[in-house]
């Protein structure tokens, strides 16, 4: 396992299995004098920790953080930052006839294959979605170190499950709505319509995927290093190590490619003495570099792969076909208790970038 660590000046190394002891996170370039405590990261913690409603998962992991080291006196020192989580409510047994049976949609056999066996297989081990409590811990972190230095605020919120969508032009008019119900969408009524699609999949041992929308505002013009450290490439890169995300655009994305240059082209112009664009259909990014515009994203996630449906794989010994139903306690959707590990890694990524730019310096003052 030998990327397990991101960024250059903002480094964050992950650490641990689903079913290991602990899991964590070690961060190491954040400047001197931000003021720190454990609550701030256990405030996003609780926006994704599992067992919160019908919708999601039913282990009950408390996922209360530790600090370890990198913080003295309610500051931090500039030295690395250590964090843990330990693990309390694992269900080992549920995974003990798996071994050889690699489940349907899951990492169990190219892991199973790259490691020869010696992976830990407990809850998908290294590639699990419990892994997304340590971006947490980074992302809390770099999420109040943009907010306090440069006034920059990520968000991010369900807009789709399944084929239910939602407009995401009045999002920004209801930021304050997303964590009022169980889905982490802005528009009540649409949220109920998700809530329903989720829990007629449980019923019947299946799962939805949906997407993802995140903006951030008061990004400075000129984050990015472009050609290969580009802001996009960079905020991909780590956005695609959320499992169960299969896609990522920037601003009309996928739509854009439809329209003619005159329609998705975004216009300059001057407002309150200020040079923006009259449309953001590039999402804030031109060139791999930040315009100063709203960064705009969205990311699709799958399907969950654990379901309790009767599945078919094969034997990795005996190559022989075999059925399956998997056990355990499994989100029917992974979406809900996404939103805080989008702005967890969109902070992480930005604020390595604002410290490489100059924007913030290595100690805050």
């Amino acid at each position: 396992m030998s990327s397990s660590s991101i960024g250059q000046r903002y480094v964050f190394t992950s650490f641990g299995e689903s079913h290991g002891r602990c899991i964590g996170a070690v961060v190491d370039g954040c400047p001197a004098g931000l003021e720190l405590e454990e609550k701030d990261i256990q405030k996003m913690l609780d926006l994704r920790k599992p067992g919160q409603s019908v919708i999601t998962t039913q282990r009950k992991e408390e996922d209360k953080v530790e600090i370890l080291s990198g913080v003295f006196r309610g500051y931090t020192t500039g030295a690395p930052i250590t964090m843990v989580i330990w693990n309390q409510d694992q269900r080992s047994r549920d995974y003990e006839n798996l071994t050889l049976r690699p489940r349907p949609g899951h990492s169990d056999y190219p892991a199973y294959v790259k490691y020869n066996g010696f992976n830990d297989h407990r809850g998908g081990g290294r590639f699990s979605g419990r892994l997304t409590a340590t971006f947490v811990m980074a992302g809390a972190i770099a999420k109040k170190l943009l907010s306090q230095t440069i006034q920059v605020d990520t968000y991010s919120y369900t807009c789709q499950v399944g084929k239910i969508k939602m407009s995401g032009q009045a999002a920004s008019k209801m930021k304050s709505s997303i964590y009022s119900n169980e889905v982490r969408c802005p528009d009540p009524k649409i949220a109920e319509k998700m809530r329903a699609t989720i829990l007629a999949a449980k019923r019947s041992g299946d799962s939805v995927g949906g997407i993802i929308e995140s903006i951030t505002t008061n990004l400075p013009v000129g984050l990015g290093e472009p050609i290969f450290g580009s802001l996009e490439s960079d905020l991909s890169k780590a956005l695609f190590s959320i499992p169960a995300v299969k896609g990522v655009e920037f601003g009309s994305g996928f739509y854009g490619s439809t329209l003619h240059g005159s329609e998705n082209n975004d216009e300059f112009i001057t407002k309150n003495g200020k040079i923006v664009t009259r449309t953001n259909n590039a999402g804030g990014i031109l060139g791999g570099i930040s315009t100063g515009m709203p960064l705009v994203l969205r990311v699709a996630f799958k399907p969950a792969s654990s379901i309790a449906k009767k599945q078919h794989t094969v034997d990795v010994k005996t190559k022989k076909p075999v059925s399956l139903i998997v056990q355990g306690r499994h989100d029917p959707c992974v979406v809900p208790r996404a939103p805080p590990v989008v702005d967890s890694l969109v902070s992480v990524v930005l604020v390595d970038h604002a410290l490489r730019a100059g924007f913030i310096r290595p100690v805050i003052r």
